[in-house]
């Protein structure tokens, strides 16, 4: 296919990934809180509620390098489109059941981890695509439009469940997600997953491993790449200590500060704007070209910003300036965050293997959502037993120092050759420059 051609299409995908993406996510966003607010309104059970969050996150948990073995085996968009598939068909039984005899839990729960596993093949092999879909010079931008559609998702997706509940029945709320699944699913079957893809699928059908040779090659293969393994271990920490800030925030501004909930709500709402703020600022300026060395400062801020939450219990505010004072740090840590996301995926888009882009995103994504529950179960333990401004400052300081150690200038140097050229060429003056 022509050069021309090839980013013509290339541009359809930018639009039809981000459509597509921002469909799913509002839907899914919608039924999230509808099937919440049933379980939560209707059996008044927390343990029913936490046993959904189980089927949701624990499927994904085991099943990530199964999505990132067949990823990297089979081919992507046909993952993409039978995953896509069966949601639809497991959304549309639930619909079938809960108009005929009536919704049940354990409906609920079973559709909940078909999602969930549908979800973590379809993901796993849609990241693992991006690079194929999209020509290099735009991988920040869909990076950012991905995290525009989540941050929409996030800030519209309860608001209209919350007006929907109030005007129609639980059948509207699957039926939303029904529907979001198969305009998804339309979209993507229109896309070409090997545009830009640098493998002969003959080649890869001739390597003869088994699945349990083939996802052990994939650890070696992170192992064997400093840079990679560094960067997977950073983020990973990140997730785990964002599990502290999940459960810290909210304990410290209700129970210890006692915000009024409406004002908590509007500090969460200004973290997904701060989100929604960068996301659309990295979507229309050029590409990073050193994208851990941002990635680097920013969690260098966002480590900062962590540890800034804890002032008010230090130093007495009135009720308005500290309701300011959190509605600010929240949006700065949205902003943050997303300049650490964004540079590490286009990182990672440019830096692993085709080959084992599939089981390196799959590992990541069953490590992460394992770290997820693990986190909040100690934190929250933790929260009961200790002041709560000297565990989210004490995890504060220990991401800023994990930062300053693993990502210290000699790894930035050699993630980053081109730095050091740069330096040079900036340092360094003709004879001809010093002699006028």
């Amino acid at each position: 296919m022509e050069a021309s051609l090839k980013l013509k299409k290339a541009t359809q995908h930018l639009w039809t990934f981000t459509i597509s993406k921002l469909i799913s996510t509002f839907g899914a966003s919608v039924y999230t809180f509808g099937i919440s607010f049933y379980i939560l309104s209707f059996t008044g059970s927390a343990t029913s509620f936490a046993t959904n969050l189980i089927c949701s996150v624990l499927p994904r948990t085991i099943i990530g390098p199964f999505a990132g073995y067949a990823a990297d085996k089979y081919s992507k968009k046909m993952i993409v489109i039978v995953a896509q598939i069966a949601s639809i068909l497991a959304m549309g039984g639930l619909v079938i059941v809960t108009m005929t005899s009536g919704i049940t839990l354990t409906a609920i729960y079973v559709t909940t981890v078909i999602l969930s596993i549908t979800s973590s093949f379809s993901g796993v092999s849609f990241t693992s695509a991006i690079a194929n879909l999209i020509d290099e010079g735009r991988i920040q931008k869909a990076m950012s439009y991905n995290q525009m559609s989540i941050s929409i998702a996030t800030i519209g997706g309860p608001a209209a469940g919350g007006l929907m509940y109030g005007l129609v029945s639980l059948e509207a709320f699957l039926l939303v997600h029904l529907v979001a699944y198969i305009l998804a699913v339309g979209l993507e079957a229109t896309m070409n997953f090997r545009l830009y893809t640098k493998i002969i699928e003959s080649a890869v059908s001739e390597v003869k491993e088994s699945m349990l040779q083939n996802m052990k090659a994939g650890i070696t293969y992170i192992r064997k790449h400093q840079i990679l393994s560094i960067v997977i271990w950073v983020s990973l920490l990140l997730n785990f200590l964002f599990a502290a800030f999940q459960v810290g925030f909210a304990f410290m501004l209700i129970d210890k500060l006692e915000i009024k909930s409406v004002h908590f709500g509007f500090t969460e709402g200004a973290f997904s704007v701060g989100m929604l703020l960068m996301a659309f600022i990295l979507s229309i300026r050029k590409q990073f070209r050193f994208p851990l060395h941002i990635s680097k400062w920013s969690l260098i801020a966002n480590s900062i910003l962590f540890s800034a939450t804890t002032i008010p219990l230090f130093v007495p505010m009135s009720y308005n300036i500290m309701v300011g004072f959190y509605l600010t740090l929240m949006l700065l840590l949205g902003l943050t965050i997303i300049l650490i996301n964004t540079p590490m995926g286009v990182l990672f888009q440019q830096t692993i293997d085709e080959a084992f882009k599939g089981r390196v995103f799959g590992l990541l994504e069953t490590i992460s959502m394992g770290l997820m529950p693990l986190g909040m179960v100690l934190f929250g333990y933790l929260f009961d037993a200790f002041s709560p401004q000297w565990i989210m400052l004490s995890c504060g300081l220990l991401l800023l120092a994990t930062v300053l150690y693993f990502l210290r200038p000699s790894v930035i140097r050699k993630a980053h050759p081109e730095i050091v050229e740069k330096s040079s060429e900036t340092n360094s003056v003709s004879p001809a420059v010093l002699s006028k």
